[in-house]
């Protein structure tokens, strides 16, 4: 009967001399890895977050056209809305001079005259 094998006695420390040298090399490997990838991301102009829009005048939104002057922006939210369900494309604008509807030059018509039927209006 062959006697079982032994077990060194040394703690089992698994590593050698290089163990010393790697591990900080890989650490700071990593890290400048994370330093690289968050300069990139939070860089001006560059970042992957869309950045807070600015407020322009009524004529600074290309080919938009305001047709109504909500006087808040709950009310020109439900502006939109009712032309939106009236099957034109509009959108709400938060201009210097306050909110704006804001249309399409093709849908311009309609949407002047789904606002004069509108409740309330003159």
């Amino acid at each position: 009967m062959a006697a079982p094998a032994r077990v060194p006695e040394h703690g089992g420390v698994l590593g050698n001399s290089y163990s010393y040298v790697v591990g900080p090399i890989l650490a700071f490997a990593g890290l400048g890895i994370l330093i690289l990838l968050l300069r990139w991301a939070f860089s001006r102009g560059h970042s992957v977050v869309a950045a807070p829009p600015k407020r322009g005048s009524a004529e600074e939104y290309g080919l938009l056209i305001p047709v109504a002057q909500p006087g808040t922006y709950v009310e020109g939210e439900i502006v939109r809305r009712q032309l939106e369900d009236a099957g034109i494309r509009a959108t709400l604008a938060q201009t210097l001079d306050g909110p704006r509807i804001m249309v399409w030059p093709a849908d311009e018509d309609a949407a002047r005259r789904c606002l004069s039927r509108r409740p309330g209006s003159a």
